[in-house]
């Protein structure tokens, strides 16, 4: 990746950010909702209380890219008091500092994964989601990350999985264009993609479809709105969401320029290369989740 389009998605994330500073936050931490489930499952728990259990005990934590603060502040509902939080984030910090200057027990710094870290210490748990593919280099920045693990320390990760086809031809042309268009633009015709999304949704049909192995879609029914999202463009619809955070959803999608998307066999091979026994591993038709501990 070069030097311009690292800084055409550093600017596309503080843009988001800056004019979207409460994005899903409160979804994040309403208990139930679809987002915190996704969060909370992918990671490999039934429920928030055994999400809560997880982080139980660990006195140094590292939410490694954490935007507008949202997950954050959601791991700090679930931990002690006596627990320290670090947040770090190199886009938009003075976001996350004015949504979690409340709470006592979390620091928050400025911060690229790809640089030297060393000064924050080391972190009985780093959580790193939803961020090493918008990094010019995802294996470094995750083997940089694993640095800063204490003895026995584990590092949960996702990133998005290379998709089918069509999928990934769809978002790489939409994406060259979109990328080019100012936040408003391109925030306009993020808009028809979520409303897309939303009349795909409220037709409420579900339509079976035989496998077409050259498309890598496998047989099965599949509600019509995820079926277009599954195998041939994002149109991100939820329901919970306002208008403006399903548009800002779809921009982080379409926006950003560096936009990488991975396999299986690659997320592993991170893990066996930075000597980290790997105890959890989730694909869904998005993304990758892993977790990790030091062997």
């Amino acid at each position: 990746m070069n030097k311009i389009e690292k800084e055409q998605t550093e600017s596309s994330f503080k843009q988001k950010w800056t004019n979207n500073q409460k994005l899903a936050f409160s979804e994040t931490n309403k208990e139930g909702s679809n987002i915190q489930n996704w969060i909370v499952k992918r990671n490999g728990f039934s429920s928030l209380s055994q999400f809560g259990k997880w982080l139980t005990g660990r006195d140094r934590i590292l939410d490694a890219g954490c935007g507008n603060g949202r997950v954050t502040s959601l791991i700090q509902a679930n931990t002690a008091s006596n627990q320290k939080i670090i947040g770090i984030d190199f886009s938009s910090i003075e976001v996350a500092i004015h949504n979690l200057k409340q709470f006592q027990n979390i620091e928050l710094f400025e911060k690229d994964l790809l640089e030297d870290l060393s000064d924050l210490g080391k972190f009985d748990l780093i959580y790193c989601q939803e961020v090493l593919h918008h990094t010019a280099d995802p294996f470094k920045a995750f083997s940089n990350l694993c640095g800063r693990l204490n003895p026995e320390g584990e590092i949960a990760i996702y990133v998005y999985k290379k998709k089918a086809p069509m999928r990934e031809y769809a978002d790489d042309y939409i994406r060259e264009l979109v990328s080019q268009m100012p936040y408003e633009e391109a925030s306009k015709e993020m808009s028809n993609f979520a409303e897309l999304g939303r009349i795909l949704s409220e037709l409420n049909i579900k339509v079976k479809v035989p496998e077409i192995k050259v498309l890598e879609i496998e047989d099965g029914e599949y509600d019509i709105q995820r079926f277009f999202y599954h195998f041939f463009l994002k149109c991100f619809w939820n329901p919970e969401l306002s208008k403006d955070e399903n548009t800002a959803i779809n921009y982080d999608w379409y926006h950003p320029t560096i936009s990488t998307r991975h396999t299986p066999d690659e997320v592993k091979g991170w893990f066996s290369e930075n000597s980290l026994e790997l105890i959890h591993f989730h694909e869904d038709p998005y993304g990758i989740t892993a977790r990790g501990i030091v062997s």
